[in-house]
């Protein structure tokens, strides 16, 4: 790949840096409506990978957010149990 067309393409990780900010809802509902879209096989080749990695962008939130929120409520669940 030529310098030029490395500079011109877009980083598809530059492209999902906004995922990282998401609240799990808007994560979600996101990635079910990228889900539609691949499976309705409606898009060109390019845009269909450029979902693709946002979906699995979306997917890596979600599951994020849900580890997080069962590593939360073991922690008080742990605390609550805990002799006093």
């Amino acid at each position: 790949m030529s310098p030029s067309a490395s500079a011109s393409a877009p980083d598809p990780s530059d492209a999902n840096a906004d995922v990282a900010t998401l609240p799990y809802e808007r994560a979600r509902e996101e990635l079910v409506s990228v889900v539609q879209r691949l499976e309705a096989g409606q898009v060109p080749l390019e845009e269909a990978l450029t979902l693709w990695e946002r979906g699995e962008a979306l997917a890596a939130r979600c599951q994020a957010w849900l580890d997080d929120a069962r590593t939360r409520l073991a922690a008080v669940a742990e605390h609550e149990n805990a002799p006093s």
